[in-house]
């Protein structure tokens, strides 16, 4: 026979169940608005019933239920949301990166006004024209001086200006490194924090929440493959366990564990220099390193190493580093056909003329630093009697300058291309506008897939409050209800204790 309290002990239960799950509604619309935070829910499950299967069961009609506990507190999450959200967050980082390094490329090109490399050479030949119609004129000599300067004043600043920003762009990649080696540093310390709770059977849910945010930014950084050990003990099957974090390349293939949630270790992550040419050489995972060119995986890391610059099979690759040797080829090709052209005629005091455009410390080949080092002689800046704009020797004779003009339109060999100074810089700036505009436009649609795939996920997993106060008023109903029975239940014990036998007094 059941105890007679059993029906009080069915309230009491009832009641702490459903003030558990009012308490987790609560703790839900306090963190509405927190970032990163999953709405949780309480499983509640019936107690077992009265009597067990082993006892004698003759004094009941059957089994009796005795009840209701809260099992656990769960958060309400997808996996598969999640990866897809981090699939297109690696993408984004990696786009981001990119379209960055172009757009700051652009703006120190200057070619969508008149200020760039393009204007200063169209005033260049303008100077020479005027110069080969007027050679006795001290005016238009002192216009092709200043004209020169200016021309190589533009390859300076825009080799300068490209150095500097790689450098930034060097920066960013070290610091980048650094926070993925944070990232995974506290990312081992939750796991060693899970792990000293899950055995216990409770579910460390906001630990769960801190180590999603964590592995979420670290996926805007590189390609990760994430995955979990169970903890062992007495965890619950939804506990999740600890986590393990590989560095894929593009092919998914493994690069090696960053993070191991077994071992609880580390390996961090390390960017490898070339000795001479200071680009990205290799990328170290712990004792594991690939070849820069080998690095695929996209993410923030990538986009920066191919900015930068790297080393593959002893050449230079990457965004600037390309940049910059096209410029250095491209200035020392000109002033080579120039100062040719220029040292073939005779000044204006009848002397031969010499170079027109002058290096320090350039090698022909390679010609690393010519845009940076290129310069008006010093010959010509002293006077402009100096410029060569005559073949014969005779003041009144533009002939040479009208063939110095005339290396605006000569075939040169830059960059292993047989082209015009001017159809080979068009080129060079047509391909830097469809790369930036291609990864900006890839940006934006990474971006666009990003914040489609958090909605997916937020839709699951974010607190909405119309749905906490249905649950709120749902759990109150429960609770009022169960205190009702207690108050029930008070009244029964009322006449059993106070009123039974009390018949013929």
């Amino acid at each position: 026979m059941p105890s007679t309290f059993m029906g009080l002990e069915t309230a009491r239960r009832a009641l702490s169940a459903q003030q558990t799950a009012l308490s987790t509604v609560s703790n839900n619309v306090a963190n509405a608005n927190t970032e990163g935070y999953t709405r949780q829910r309480v499983t509640l499950q019936s107690t077992s019933p009265y009597p067990a299967v082993s006892k004698n069961s003759d004094l009941t009609a059957g089994q009796i239920g005795t009840g209701v506990k809260a099992g656990s507190v769960e958060r309400v999450r997808d996996s598969f949301l999640d990866y897809q959200y981090r699939t297109e967050n690696t993408k984004l980082g990696y786009y981001t990166a990119r379209s960055n390094s172009l757009s700051q490329m652009e703006g120190v090109m200057k070619e969508l006004d008149d200020n760039g490399l393009n204007g200063s050479l169209s005033s260049f030949w303008n100077a020479l024209q005027d110069l080969a119609t007027n050679p006795e004129n001290t005016g238009a000599r002192s216009v092709l001086q200043e004209q020169g300067k200016s021309l190589a004043e533009s390859f300076n600043y825009i080799s300068t200006s490209l150095t500097n920003i790689q450098g930034d762009i060097k920066k960013n990649l070290d610091n980048t490194a650094d926070q993925v080696n944070s990232i995974l540093n506290q990312l081992n310390d939750l796991n060693n924090q899970i792990a000293a709770v899950e055995p216990s059977g409770m579910l460390p849910n906001d630990l769960y929440d801190q180590r999603d945010r964590l592995i979420d930014q670290l996926s805007s950084m590189a390609n990760i493959k994430v995955s979990y050990n169970k903890s062992g003990g007495h965890a619950l099957a939804t506990a999740e366990g600890t986590v393990n974090v590989e560095l894929l390349n593009g092919n998914n293939n493994s690069l090696g564990t960053l993070l191991d949630g077994n071992t609880k270790t580390v390996s961090e992550m390390k960017i490898n220099y070339d000795k001479d040419s200071g680009l990205v050489s290799s990328v170290s995972v712990g004792s594991s390193t690939v070849n820069a060119d080998a690095f695929t995986g996209k993410g923030s890391l990538l986009g920066l190493i191919e900015s930068y610059g790297y080393m593959s099979n002893g050449e230079e690759k990457g965004l600037y580093p390309e940049m910059l040797t096209a410029l250095d080829n491209m200035a020392l090709s000109f002033a080579d056909a120039f100062n040719a052209v220029h040292e073939k005629g005779k000044t204006y005091t009848g002397e031969q003329g010499a170079a027109f455009f002058d290096f320090s410390g350039v090698e022909a080949v390679p010609a690393k630093g010519a845009a940076a080092k290129i310069k008006v002689s010093d010959k010509i800046l002293a006077s402009t009697d100096n410029i060569a704009a005559s073949l014969n020797g005779e003041k009144s004779d533009g002939t040479n300058a009208t063939n110095l003009a005339a290396v605006q339109n000569s075939k040169l060999t830059i960059n292993g291309e047989t082209t015009t100074i001017n159809d080979f810089y068009e080129s060079l700036i047509g391909k830097l506008g469809v790369n930036s505009q291609k990864a900006a436009n890839l940006m934006n649609n990474s971006e666009s897939n990003t914040l489609s795939a958090d909605e997916r996920r937020q839709s699951v997993s974010a607190v909405s409050l119309d749905e906490e106060m249905t649950n709120m008023i749902q759990f109150q109903h429960a609770y009022n209800a169960a205190a009702r029975i207690i108050t029930m239940q008070d009244e029964i014990f009322d006449k059993i204790i106070n009123g039974m036998g009390t018949g013929g007094r």
